[in-house]
């Protein structure tokens, strides 16, 4: 990305963004640097590789401007979204941390959810190295947005060979029109611990709004992390997210990142192998219908030697929505004995639908299997005609493939909660389609 004066939609997202007062000092110097680099990087646009497919014109066009406060919302108003295996839950609104909604218990010794803010005066040891340090700013404007703006978010952290019993579940609620909102969170999970995260970004009502959010996840020396993300919002929301991850030796960590909603959304996973014998699943599924466009972006960095990934990412796209993958899997040298697989695997159902995927390999080591695979194309004609003459009708039909193609990857979530809610989304979801 280039260096130029400050886009004048930048100026106006920083525009009140000052340094609150009272904070440590490393954390107010981080914030400065990234509001320096907020004002020397440029938006991006079609001309810059990384996101040559991928137009958020629309998104400069809104003026977005910071929730003054949250809006009071009651339990009733979000308990279709709460996943009850979660004993351990923090809510924000509009970018707002709400206690009231929040909750946590059950929770052993050494294992710590709670807001930033808080966690800053208890626990700034283990955050100090980490938070602002693995989702990199340098170089991409809405990471340093997100940076400049880092008031308050959520920190989870689990002690050396403690296991977090049951799933935290991150709920980022919006409700109110023309704000922008900076999710942040922090997860170190240190060695030996394990746990298992669920991010949730969805909205009450249809308004325009934009969210900006950054996750930093740092497991060490065999810690297992399961993190599920699950991006659900207003079909007029701009979501634009990254999330680094940092894995130590003989560390585990597995995704699910499932995009449903938003008119425009693009997620950065950024997976960083810095200890040997890391092991990697990673399944994305994007499901958009209409005019959305959905980008995700991965990298599968093996800087040490016995890694393995696996990975496979789908995408189901209809009417005249526009579905962007980019997986990049990048071997270094001396990472010899790698094993990572990538596979993207493209469902269009309708004529107008489209579907950009580029899979990338670069490898510099010369004792490492590696592949990857993309497919696009509509219903296989024959599995339809199968199904109708078991007696279902032809929307049916559709309506089953396409629901057994998104299964695949929603089955894979730890969380039978979860599962039932996006299944039954995802089936409600392609029987619109089917009648559009």
């Amino acid at each position: 990305m280039t260096v130029a004066a400050t886009h004048p939609y930048i100026e106006a997202l920083l525009r009140g963004c000052e340094p609150p007062r009272g904070d440590a000092a490393w954390l107010n110097e981080r914030r400065a640097q990234a509001l320096e680099r907020s004002n020397a990087l440029t938006v991006p646009t079609m001309r810059d590789e990384e996101w040559r497919f991928t137009d958020i014109t629309p998104l400069t066009k809104v003026q977005f401007q910071p929730a003054s406060a949250a809006p009071r919302l009651a339990m009733t108003d979000i308990s279709g979204f709460i996943a009850p295996e979660a004993s351990a839950r923090l809510v924000f609104v509009d970018g707002v941390y709400v206690p009231a909604l929040s909750v946590s218990v059950g929770l052993p010794y050494g294992v710590v959810v709670n807001h930033l803010a808080a966690a800053l005066g208890t626990h700034a040891a283990a955050i100090e190295p980490h938070l602002a340090r693995h989702a990199g700013f340098e170089h991409e404007v809405f990471a340093a947005l997100n940076t400049a703006y880092l008031r308050d978010g959520a920190f989870i952290w689990v002690a050396k060979n403690q296991k977090s019993p049951t799933p935290v579940q991150l709920l980022y609620v919006s409700t109110q029109k023309d704000t922008a909102a900076y999710p942040r969170c922090l997860v170190v999970a240190e060695a030996g611990s394990e746990c298992t995260l669920i991010e949730d970004y969805v909205s009450i009502g249809s308004e325009v709004y934009f969210n900006d959010a950054v996750t930093e996840i740092v497991a060490g020396e065999g810690a297992r992390v399961r993190h599920v993300r699950v991006q659900r919002e207003a079909s007029g929301a701009f979501h634009i997210a990254t999330c680094a991850v940092h894995l130590a030796r003989d560390a585990h960590y597995a995704s699910q990142a499932i995009t449903l909603g938003a008119r425009l959304s693009r997620f950065n996973l950024n997976v960083m192998q810095q200890g040997e014998g890391v092991e990697v699943k990673m399944d994305g599924l994007a499901l958009i219908s209409g005019r959305q466009l959905a980008d995700s972006h991965t990298l599968m960095d093996h800087a040490r030697a016995s890694g393995s990934c696996q990975q496979l990412h789908k995408c189901i796209v209809g009417g005249a929505a526009h579905a962007v993958f980019n997986g990049r899997i990048l071997v270094r040298p001396g990472a010899q004995l790698t094993n990572s697989a990538q596979s993207s695997r493209n469902l269009l159902l309708s004529d107008k639908a489209h579907v950009d995927t580029k899979p990338q390999l670069e490898i510099f080591a010369d004792d490492v299997k590696c592949a990857h695979g993309a497919t696009v194309g509509q219903l296989d004609q024959e599995q339809v005609f199968y199904l109708r003459s078991r007696g279902l009708s032809m929307e049916r039909a559709r309506n089953l493939l396409t629901y057994a193609f998104a299964a695949e990857v929603i089955d894979r979530i730890p969380v039978p909660s979860l599962v039932e809610q996006l299944e039954a989304t995802v089936l409600a979801q392609t029987q619109s389609q089917e009648r559009a």
